[in-house]
């Protein structure tokens, strides 16, 4: 990114005001020339209106200076809080946050042994139709050992972009012993949010365990709500549970919408019509700040949860944390969250030339609190037990060491006691190799 050119901010509205009338006089409303000065114009004063950091941005800009829009984008973001305001086409952002997605549709990460793992397969993705599982260790992509594709900040596995027909190889080992190689190319499909749903039996407490890899909506469905939770949600009322384990270890976020309704099924009966949330938008609009209050929804009752977290566990995941927290006993198991108590909606429907040429620009515009105040979680929520990811078991087995730790406190009445080795964060993370949108729901 080159230093940023500031010219008066007296000359903008003026500078503005010429592309536009430049635009409008000229047959070609394509032409390159004058569309990239109108996008630009169109970032500046939307992020002016609606950036929730709008004081910190710079108030004079020469567009000229930026060759691209992520590096005029780059150059407004309050750089020592902001890690999440990205630029995107409106058709890529409602198909994320509705789960369709291109790509092989799985995670990987990597275990305390230093080796690298398949997390999560999506079902209906070419990795899942292709049988892969969790548990599977990777020794070699496209013929090549792992350690090839180290980085200075991780690993750059140079898969390709998120387009149908790409293939990769890769090599696994199974945890039989045996090796397979697999070439998959990737393709469109429709994710689930759900990875795993089970109900373990504790000393005679029916235990609900939900593995929820992200807050995604349902596709066409008014108002924004998903069908997965739904339905997980009746499945777990009907098993008659008293104790819930919710695994959010790689869920990067999502729609909050959806974490409203998660958290209407859980919350209890006593917490009906009191405060979810507050939320805070910039000062020129102050109109939009409100209290979001609990709206019980169904007859689960519980009066404590534990939330299975990693580093990957972010936005959403943290506002359900945040916001059940002045209601209900609820302990976090595994590794701190990631650090994001701000969030962000898409603004290009609020200008006409951001909109007419395809731009959609999602800013972050709010933060919350939750009934107790706790707002500013940049640093993320802290675990009440430390556990290693258990990368190497399936889902559900209850020798899994965070799972085991959860269930051993509604056994117990306490987690179980430390070794002498606590266990480590990870040196990668695979949500960082992901900026902007794919940042929201990481999947390769």
């Amino acid at each position: 990114m080159k230093k940023p050119a500031f010219t008066p901010i007296s000359r903008l509205p003026l500078l503005v005001m010429l592309i536009m009338t430049m635009i409008s006089c000229h047959d070609d409303l394509d032409d390159p020339r004058f569309t990239d000065g109108i996008v630009k114009a169109g970032i500046y004063a939307s992020m002016g209106e609606w950036y929730f950091w709008n004081d910190k941005m710079p108030s004079k800009v020469d567009f000229d200076a930026y060759t691209t829009y992520d590096d005029l984008l780059e150059a407004l973001k309050y750089q020592e809080l902001d890690r999440w305001s990205y630029l995107t086409t409106p058709d890529a952002f409602d198909q994320a946050f509705t789960g369709q997605n291109i790509g092989h549709g799985f995670g990987w990460g990597l275990a305390e042994d230093g080796n690298l793992y398949l997390t999560f397969v999506y079902d209906d993705a070419p990795a899942g139709k292709d049988g892969w599982k969790r548990g599977w260790k990777i020794t070699r992509v496209n013929d090549k050992p792992i350690d090839d594709y180290k980085t200075n900040t991780g690993y750059n596995f140079q898969l390709g972009p998120a387009e149908s027909g790409i293939s990769n190889t890769f090599t696994f080992e199974l945890p039989d012993g045996t090796t397979t190689t697999r070439t998959n190319s990737k393709a469109a499909y429709q994710s689930n949010s759900l990875l795993h749903q089970s109900t373990i039996d504790v000393n005679g407490k029916k235990t609900g365990y939900l593995v929820y890899n992200s807050f995604k909506a349902t596709a066409g469905l008014k108002p924004t709500q998903s069908t997965e939770v739904e339905e997980a949600m009746n499945k777990l009322e009907e098993e008659g549970i008293s104790e819930l384990i919710i695994d959010l270890r790689y869920n990067g976020g999502g729609s909050v919408r959806v974490a409203e309704q998660l958290m209407n099924s859980i919350i209890p009966a006593t917490a009906d019509g009191s405060i979810m949330y507050t939320d805070q938008h910039n000062r020129n609009k102050r109109e939009m700040n409100e209290n979001v209050s609990f709206k019980k929804n169904g007859n689960l009752s519980l009066n404590r949860i534990f939330f299975i977290t990693s580093g990957g566990s972010a936005s959403a995941s943290e506002l359900t944390i945040n916001c059940l927290t002045p209601y209900m006993d609820v302990k976090l198991v595994g590794q701190n969250t990631y650090g994001k108590p701000v969030g962000a909606f898409p603004i290009s429907d609020f200008n006409k030339h951001l909109k007419e040429r395809n731009v959609e620009l999602v800013p972050i515009t709010f933060s919350t609190a939750n009934a107790n105040g706790t707002a500013a979680y940049f640093d993320g929520f802290p675990v009440d037990y430390e556990a290693i990811d258990g990368i190497s078991y399936d889902w559900g087995d209850p020798a899994e060491p965070r799972l085991a730790a959860a269930l051993h406190y509604i056994e117990t009445g306490s987690f179980p006691a430390l070794g002498r080795k606590q266990p480590l964060p990870p040196s990668w993370l695979m949500i960082d190799d992901f900026e902007g949108l794919e940042k929201e729901f990481p999947v390769y």
